[in-house]
């Protein structure tokens, strides 16, 4: 980072930047990508692309874009939000359908449904991954009902790692997809948003409207740059110390954990008793790890977290009571 190459990439004109998107975008096999702070700004201005105020979009239920982006469809693109039951928070494309709505068709009572959002993987379905079959069935859907598809794919190279696909196919059938390179990646902060070279043309308009363009911003895209090429292929190790977490944690008194359903480096556990207490006791001994409501507990494994991290990890925790 410090030895960066810097310009002003409002300007467009700083090299590490222009380095990290062409190198994201050949990844994806997309025609153009975008260099943006937070995943929540690359799906925000993701849906200010594809959308006009009054349309609807369709995502899952437990969604990061419903659940956690503080209603920016709302506030910023002037969309609501048909929401979609997912199985471990998987949507089908028989659902997506069901739930998709044109003005046209219904003099006008209707809201236009012109976008679908994909989690890949799914954050509160588990770090579960969409089958490859499901998201070019759930593209055939978009396209036969004039719908664009955003993936929202925070955790996209976790999803490639478990799925044995590569991320160029596993976003081959949607319109753009939204990176974190802050997630298992490792980089200390910044999302790509990817698409054609029309789409990010219009996305850099909106990145700028919604505060997103950065001056020397190089020395962050060198962090991105880094993560892509040294971390991908270690997030295997990620999911193995994740089931590792998973297979421990459902031993101990009062933690229940399936295990089976550990597909990638998020394990979520049920707690007897309340979560909250659960993770400030862990806490307390140096665990850290979020309570998601009464009974919950959310646990993601990453690369500053080895075997040993698991094993001390496991041992604090059955001595908690």
């Amino acid at each position: 980072m410090a030895r960066a190459e810097v310009g002003d990439d409002v300007n467009g004109d700083d090299p590490t930047v222009i380095r990290l998107q062409e190198e994201v975008a050949g990844l994806l096999g997309m025609e153009a990508s975008l260099f943006v702070p937070s995943g929540t700004m690359s799906n925000a201005v993701a849906i200010r692309t594809h959308t006009q105020p009054g349309d609807e979009i369709i995502a899952e239920e437990r969604s990061h874009l419903y659940v956690y982006e503080g209603g920016g469809y709302a506030a910023m693109s002037g969309c609501s939000i048909s929401l979609v039951q997912g199985k471990d928070g998987i949507m089908s494309p028989d659902a997506i359908l069901r739930k998709i709505r044109k003005s046209a068709e219904s003099r006008s009572h209707y809201p236009n449904t012109s976008l679908i959002s994909l989690e890949n993987t799914s954050n509160m379905g588990g770090g579960t991954c969409y089958p490859i079959e499901v998201i070019n069935e759930i593209s055939k859907v978009a396209k036969s009902k004039d719908c664009k598809v955003h993936m929202d794919g925070a955790r996209i190279f976790n999803a490639a790692c478990f799925t044995g696909h590569t991320v160029r196919q596993l976003v081959h059938g949607v319109d753009s997809v939204s990176v974190c390179l802050s997630k298992g990646l490792g980089a200390p902060v910044g999302s790509i948003l990817a698409g054609s070279k029309k789409f990010i043309q219009k996305a850099h308009r909106w990145r700028k409207m919604f505060g997103g363009g950065m001056r020397q911003s190089g020395v962050l895209a060198a962090a991105g740059i880094y993560a892509l090429e040294n971390n991908v292929e270690r997030l295997e190790m990620d999911h193995l110390n994740a089931q590792a977490l998973a297979e421990g944690l459902n031993g101990i008194d009062g933690l229940f954990v399936d295990f089976e359903k550990i597909q990638t480096n998020i394990v979520y556990v049920d707690t007897n008793g309340y979560a909250k207490m659960w993770e400030e006791n862990l806490a307390k001994a140096g665990v850290l790890c979020f309570a998601i409501n009464e009974k919950l507990l959310r646990m993601v494994t990453h690369l500053h977290i080895n075997k040993n991290d698991i094993e001390t990890t496991l041992e604090i925790a059955s001595k908690i009571q």
